[in-house]
């Protein structure tokens, strides 16, 4: 599904409203393969990069357990700065849907 564009028109719903993204929010989704149409509307873009964001974060939790059962609690070191990392990677998620648009 990356690298197709995302639309609600291909969930079968119409949706006749337009959508003119910020070009710094059209590059940001750019880096994970989305490719917004100007009808897919901002919130089905943000959950989707929301469910890739928790994949990611639960792989890690799962790498860290798996750490913590080899290494002990001395694994711990480190794993609050891959998260905030993380976070960092994802840096829409902390922006309002309704700030990704140009004003009209």
């Amino acid at each position: 599904m990356l690298n197709e564009p995302i639309d609600s028109e291909s969930e079968g719903r119409m949706n006749p409203k337009s959508y003119r993204y910020k070009s710094a929010v059209l590059d940001e989704l750019q880096r994970f393969g989305i490719l917004p149409k100007p009808t897919t509307e901002p919130a089905l873009i943000r959950e989707f990069l929301n469910d890739l964001y928790r994949l990611e974060i639960r792989a890690l939790k799962q790498e860290q357990v798996a750490l913590e059962r080899t290494h002990g609690s001395a694994a711990r070191k480190g794993y609050a700065d891959k998260v905030v990392q993380l976070r960092l990677k994802y840096p829409l998620l902390s922006i309002p849907i309704e700030h990704w648009l140009e004003e009209d």
